[in-house]
């Protein structure tokens, strides 16, 4: 492919007057002067450039505008310095990387759909320019002494054209390796990423500014309205802090959930996941319905989460909890892309799930004790005491107690996740480009399904990744959305044969 490459480009180059030639020159001698990478990287990097701007040629673009669209300076100096930084993990995060021989590993995916198929050439140069602006994204994990931690990495980032079954768990062990991937399928882009990299809303604001870039470099100029990032003005310091550092200990530590509950019965699948749904719902009737029961969407959606997995289980007694991440930016205003969510968790007797009307209440009641300010303060800090009472203790003699340790945030702990990073704000005129999002959360140990909800455009989406071919959760799911007068579509993937 890449002889290929450079074959059309010195025919193109032949084919140049003495001053075009001379701007090409140019071009290639800015490229070099940015990008003190490895020699493999560099030599990649080049042909990154060069790949687009044959592309523009090959569309018809002037040359003077395709050399504008991916002007070096694009880089910065990112690929020019050395960089000696470094980034602790926030206590929570600190017990994943630990326990990823056992088969946990948090990844979450967020993709957009565009209304045209994406060009890979250009996708490349929007995340080569996008990630200078997001220093703690471009890092590997690293193991000290007594914790893992991100070590900045300077290299070329790759996009991938999706070929696999989605959010597979993401060799951080490799050397340089990194705890992000982009992925492109014909007119959607996809971000999946390892959680102590960066939760909901840190993802959200990756993909945002590299969807930015990337309709520039397709030659769609939208004025900035400060809702998307500028991938070229200077990191700061409060984008990549630790945020939990700020929040205030309480005198009591408490959430850590150590009871097991209940699982689905459907036989779990050798491949995972085995199937992807989307719900897609009317935001605003969503809304109309969940304020009849006087409730929020949230506690809704767990709702009817809770009626569905009891349709989608044999047993006649126990416990359910659902486990909900919480946005700690809502206690503590931030613009970290770092992770700064914790969760709590929604329980439930399984001979209580009865109807919507007589759950939706006690749910919602639920919501509000749990996922307060202080409540959230207590989880913070039995999770804070929890990391401190094992911080000098060497990796080596830790790693065997991780899956005790990773147990308060384990799936056996729960039935299932419903995270709801809630509505996508974009400027209007995004809107001629942009079909619509999903979020999905990855694959488990033992749950049998997982729930993500985002909203854009008034369209809420419920994205349901599923462990089994049992299809009583969802099938349950829809019946009742449907019976309260929600019209929804259900897209997504067939199920995989094992």
């Amino acid at each position: 492919m890449e002889k290929n490459i450079n074959i059309e480009f010195k025919e193109y180059m032949l084919s140049l007057s003495d001053e075009q030639t001379i701007m090409i020159e140019d071009f290639l001698e800015n490229i070099k002067r940015r990008c003190l990478v490895s020699k493999v990287d560099n030599y990649k990097i080049k042909i990154d450039f060069i790949k687009a701007l044959l592309y523009y040629i090959r569309e018809g673009f002037r040359l003077d505008h395709a050399l504008d669209l991916i002007d070096p300076s694009n880089l910065g100096g990112f690929y020019a310095r050395t960089s000696h930084n470094w980034f602790s993990l926030d206590d929570a995060a600190k017990i994943y990387p630990m326990s990823l021989e056992h088969g946990n590993m948090a990844i979450f995916r967020l993709s957009v759909y565009l209304k045209t198929d994406i060009i890979p050439e250009l996708l490349q140069m929007a995340l080569t320019f996008t990630i200078k602006r997001f220093p703690t994204f471009a890092t590997t994990v690293k193991k000290g002494i007594f914790w893992h931690y991100f070590d900045t990495t300077k290299c070329r980032f790759q996009i991938h054209e999706e070929n696999t079954l989605p959010i597979q768990p993401i060799k951080v062990s490799r050397s340089g390796s990194h705890s992000f991937r982009v992925i492109y399928y014909k007119n959607r882009i996809s971000i999946e990423f390892f959680h102590i990299l960066t939760d909901g809303m840190g993802g959200m604001t990756f993909l945002k500014a590299l969807v930015r870039e990337y309709l520039r470099l397709t030659g769609v100029n939208i004025a900035d309205n400060g809702d998307i990032w500028d991938i070229n003005d200077t990191p700061n310091i409060n984008e990549t802090r630790n945020e939990f550092d700020r929040v205030e200990h309480s005198e009591n530590s408490s959430g850590l959930v150590n009871k097991r509950s209940l699982q689905m019965n459907g036989k779990l699948t050798k491949l995972r996941p085995n199937q992807i749904l989307h719900f897609k719902m009317d935001a605003d009737r969503l809304k109309e319905v969940a304020r009849k029961y006087n409730i929020t969407v949230t506690a809704y959606i767990l709702t009817i989460m809770f009626i569905a997995i009891k349709a989608s289980m044999d047993n006649l007694h126990g416990d359910l909890s659902i486990q909900v991440p919480i946005n700690m930016r809502k206690f503590y205003p931030s613009n970290t892309i770092r992770n700064f969510a914790m969760y709590c968790g929604i329980n439930l007797d399984i001979e209580d799930i009865t109807t919507v009307s007589e759950l939706s209440g006690k749910i919602n009641q639920q919501l509000k004790e749990k996922t307060n300010k202080e409540k959230m303060g207590e989880m913070v800090t039995a999770t804070n005491k929890l990391v401190r009472s094992i911080k000098f203790v060497p990796m080596f003699i830790k790693v065997p107690f991780a899956r005790r340790l990773y147990g308060f945030l384990g799936d056996k702990a729960f039935v299932t996740t419903l995270s709801n990073i809630g509505v996508v704000n974009m400027p209007n005129e995004y809107k001629k480009y942009i079909i619509s999002f999903d979020f999905i959360l990855g694959i488990s140990v033992v749950n049998r399904v997982a729930c993500g909800l985002v909203t854009f455009n008034n369209v809420s989406t419920l994205s349901v990744t599923k462990m089994t071919k049992d299809p009583t959760f969802e099938e349950k799911l829809y019946k009742l959305i449907k019976s309260d007068g929600i019209d929804l579509t259900v897209e997504g993937s067939e199920a995989n044969e094992d």
